[in-house]
């Protein structure tokens, strides 16, 4: 895992060749390229490494350079050193070919073979699966047919996919058992994007190297913690493949949980991949299951209609949306209430909450502690409410950082509290470097370290959580969509999820700096 330790300095990850299945899609000219010159521009990428280009456009090494330059280089950001980017772009080689079809996996053979001697890339592989995930099998099968899931002589043949993971329970299972009929289930690094961020990764350093925080973080002290994933924007151009996904197996199998195993899993006893993925699969495994009533109780399904969005303009309904069906069902935001058995959680409910058309672009942990007894305060309270509770927000996006409200005197002859601030904000502290947010795990795939990438289990505990809301939701249609305008945080039974417990969903981005007397 890359660190921002100045002591420890990364070194280039080792020689080997990034085979990009798909690679004339948004990803690869989005993500993937822009990636790799990041790492290139840090001295991170190996002098002894190279990338095949596969896709079924009419390219060769020359006109699909000329297409990254035009295309990809938007996405990297300013200031690009084009000796770098020149140099980057030679390494990329163009292979015209259907990955379904026997034949192109020899040529690809033949094109590795050359690249080896051309580079020294030492046989290592990184097989990289941008395509439609109902492909993920059929080529990991045409990979070991063709021999290239074999390792040899401490080379390293990785096969890297993006999620889902599967639509449910079932094809989940099936998806890993093709996939571990190919390759070993060390040589599998199936990415969630959210896990290359650096705000993600700080939680664990937040949690487990203070000491002033780790004793605090149990059901003693913390009162909820709420997970909000937002988006301002609608389904875009992929109307015709979220209509038949929908936000919960959009986002909670991978994105959701992911946060939530981070921010509740126990101290691993070694920052390494198996030690770390070890803790997040038990504390997956405590949380407690859905019966088909408590569906009905604690979660929530909305979908968006027309409405104000951020920017002022009049959004159109989801079912407006191009390539989605009039009169569709699937759900855009999904809330939910969760609790984990185990002595750390014991009675702490977690709330998560993800939508499209929200009132912005936030990713946000909150967790609030317990309110400070009132004795000192039970004669100047007004109305006799509490204490306000102390909160802190672990902000993923936008405005990366770290968030703490507490109370503090007002100057003033009569007692007052007020909340106050204390903010670690990333770019004042190191700045705004360019990122895609596959930096890190691009790197660590071609290092073999294993700690950002889901395991088959843990995909597995994920969809038997879902398993029993896919069965409910499908077994009784929502009557009420649209239930929620565009531009809003959701349908009001988000809000009564929490304000029947005595809580309320915290306004992402919001200030604590309210004042309250006492």
């Amino acid at each position: 895992m890359t660190l921002a330790n100045p002591s420890r300095v990364a070194r280039p990850a080792p020689p080997g060749v990034m085979v990009i299945f798909g690679a004339g899609g948004d990803l690869a000219k989005r993500k993937l390229i822009p990636a790799l010159y990041h790492l290139t521009e840090e001295k991170l990428l190996s002098r002894h490494f190279a990338v095949i280009a596969l896709a079924r456009h009419d390219h060769n090494d020359t006109s699909y350079r000329e297409y990254l330059d035009t295309e990809s280089r938007r996405f990297i950001g300013e200031n690009v050193s084009q000796e770098l980017w020149q140099d980057l772009l030679g390494r990329v080689h163009y292979l015209n070919g259907d990955f379904m079809e026997a034949e192109t996996y020899q040529r690809i053979i033949a094109m590795l073979a050359e690249l080896d001697n051309r580079y020294q890339t030492q046989g290592n592989c990184l097989f990289y699966l941008s395509t439609p995930p109902q492909f993920f099998g059929d080529i990991a099968t045409h990979l070991k047919a063709a021999g290239l899931a074999t390792e040899e002589h401490e080379q390293w043949r990785h096969l890297v996919i993006e999620k889902p993971f599967g639509r449910d329970l079932e094809s989940a299972r099936k998806l890993n058992e093709e996939l571990q009929a190919a390759f070993k289930e060390d040589q599998i690094y199936r990415i969630d994007h959210y896990l290359g961020k650096e705000t993600v990764q700080n939680i664990l350093m937040y949690r487990f190297a203070n000491s002033t925080v780790e004793p605090i973080w149990n059901h003693h002290y913390i009162d909820h913690v709420q997970i909000t994933v937002a988006e301002s924007i609608g389904v875009e151009k992929r109307g015709a493949y979220y209509d038949q996904t929908g936000a919960l197996r959009d986002m909670l199998p991978n994105h959701l949980l992911a946060l939530l195993s981070i921010v509740t899993m126990e101290p691993a006893s070694a920052l390494d991949g198996n030690a770390v993925r070890d803790e997040q699969a038990k504390m997956l495994r405590s949380i407690q299951p859905f019966l088909p009533e408590q569906v009905l109780t604690q979660t929530v399904r909305g979908q968006y209609g027309e409405g104000i969005v951020p920017d002022g303009k009049l959004a159109r309904a989801y079912r407006d949306e191009d390539r989605v069906n009039p009169q569709s069902m699937t759900e855009t935001f999904v809330a939910m209430k969760l609790k984990i058995d185990s002595w750390r959680w014991a009675g702490v409910p977690f709330y998560l909450r993800t939508g499209k058309r929200m009132p912005g672009r936030y990713t946000e942990i909150v967790v609030q502690f317990k309110h400070a007894p009132n004795m000192m305060f039970r004669d100047s309270l007004e109305r006799r409410e509490n204490v306000p509770p102390n909160t802190l927000v672990l902000r993923i996006q936008p405005n990366e950082g770290i968030g703490m409200s507490f109370n503090a005197k007002v100057p003033s002859p009569v007692p007052q509290l007020s909340p106050v601030e204390m903010d670690f904000s990333y770019s004042d502290y190191f700045g705004n470097a360019p990122t895609t947010g596959y930096e890190t795990l691009l790197y660590d795939c071609m290092n073999s370290d294993p700690t950002l990438f889901k395991r088959a289990d843990v995909i597995e505990i994920g969809w038997e959580l879902v398993q029993p809301i896919l069965d409910v939701w499908g077994a009784l249609p929502p009557r009420d969509f649209p239930d929620y305008a565009a531009g809003t945080w959701g349908p009001p039974e988000a809000e009564e999820l929490l304000t029947r417990d005595g809580r309320r969903w915290r306004d992402c981005g919001s200030s604590n700096r309210k004042h309250v007397s006492s």
